[in-house]
């Protein structure tokens, strides 16, 4: 027998299985609507002009060697992807109380902060803290805070599938009733799975309510600049929370707006209440990356951190991100009006009132099986939808099949 016959077999991963599954389909109309990655209209992945610039001026700079980096890693990366969230004229950066932890992708700093998080907020080693996470969110966001220790992980309203858009009253709601000191999920934009995100009267609200509760916020920001195209409109949420006087974290991640989703690229910014606690925070966040990780790797930081740091080439960047989102815009607005020309059952104003990479499309459960075994079109059992999955070519067969899927089944 073997000392492994008693570990049970984990279920797949839906979103990778959505993707093989999809791979071993040979049906030549099928299309993949699963994955959370850009596509061209080509439904080819882009490597962004700009990195293959950057990439070419790394192999050639003679003075870069593969040594290890700093525990907390590249201090002009982290420096210019805290820049890049707060903004270049943030007086909290000016006042030396922000930093960075160079992470391992927008998860490791998710896992980062929910591991110091539990170690030292609210009393040492606290498990007991209720995080609370918006229903729906990422899968991963359940499963981060869980492994890092976290016993009282709770959902708060989020979205309202009748009108498909935000339940702020709700929202405000759990935020009032949540026990002070509890830490509160937010995505800073292009919400994922829903695309629905607040309004900035409602950020407004959010962030009173947040303050006069005594609630922690911890920012997920994996899509700046993705989502509207503009990095400023995009951080509006992060910005005015820490213009209100919070402490905060923010797990940034660069796969989507640079494209280098392989490269694990993501930074976790704390913004603290002065300079001497930031150096306390980070000094224990330290000691956590060197049992996680030890070193992050340097190739991918380089290439987001020599593009943010020169401003030729930090405007090529932001044209390449304009770029992936105005596509993602065009395909929001063609999908809406091919529905509507079909007469497709019930309003679709949702698709293009959503924002960023995904949509939740309203489709259910039987609805999105008919989608994938009867029409060949992948998508996940939420009904959740990437955007950069359409294309000029396959779009009128997707909307065809939500039609069908809509119409034939209930």
């Amino acid at each position: 027998m073997s000392v492994f016959g008693d570990v049970p077999q984990a279920p797949p991963v839906a979103v990778f299985k959505l993707t093989a599954d999809f791979r071993e389909d040979s049906d030549p109309q099928k299309v993949n609507l699963g994955v959370g990655a850009y596509r061209t209209d080509e439904c080819q992945p882009w490597v962004l002009p700009v990195v293959k610039k950057v990439e070419r001026l790394i192999v050639e700079d003679g003075s870069l060697n593969h040594e290890y980096l700093p525990i907390l890693g590249l201090p002009e990366f982290r420096s210019a992807a805290s820049k890049v969230a707060l903004g270049e004229d943030s007086p909290a950066i000016k006042e030396s109380r922000v930093g960075g932890v160079q992470c391992l992708g927008g998860t490791g700093a998710l896992r980062i902060g929910a591991e110091f998080l539990r170690r030292w907020y609210n009393g040492t080693n606290n498990t007991a803290t209720p995080v609370y996470v918006s229903a729906p969110t990422w899968e991963n966001h359940n499963s981060v805070f869980a492994d890092a220790g976290f016993k009282d992980i709770r959902p708060y309203h989020y979205w309202d599938a009748a009108n498909r858009g935000l339940d702020i009253t709700g929202l405000l709601d759990d935020l009032e009733k949540a026990p002070e000191r509890s830490v509160f999920v937010l995505h800073a934009c292009a919400h994922n799975p829903t695309g629905t995100d607040p309004t900035q009267d409602q950020w407004k609200q959010i962030a009173e309510i947040m303050k006069r509760r005594n609630l922690f916020v911890f920012f997920d920001s994996a899509y700046q600049g993705f989502a509207s195209g503009s990095l400023d409109k995009d951080a509006w949420s992060i910005r005015y929370f820490v213009s209100e006087g919070f402490e905060l974290f923010v797990a940034q991640s660069f796969s989507k707006n640079f494209g280098l989703y392989n490269e694990r690229v993501g930074n976790l910014t704390v913004v603290s209440q002065d300079g001497e606690s930031l150096s306390r925070v980070l000094s224990q966040m330290e000691k956590i990356v060197r049992t996680t990780w030890s070193n992050p790797p340097s190739q991918g930081a380089r290439i987001v951190s020599k593009t943010l740091n020169c401003p030729e080439l930090f405007a090529e960047w932001k044209g390449n991100v304009k770029t992936m989102a105005e596509r993602v815009l065009l395909m929001r607005d063609q999908l809406k009006a091919k529905l509507q020309a079909l007469g497709t059952p019930g309003t679709w104003d949702h698709i293009t009132q959503q924002i960023g990479m995904f949509s939740f499309t309203g489709l259910n459960p039987k609805q999105v099986e008919y989608m994938i075994k009867e029409r060949h079109v992948y998508l996940m059992a939420s009904g959740r939808i990437n955007m950069c999955g359409l294309t000029s070519k396959n779009i009128d067969h997707v909307a065809q099949s939500i039609h069908d899927a809509v119409t034939k089944v209930q």
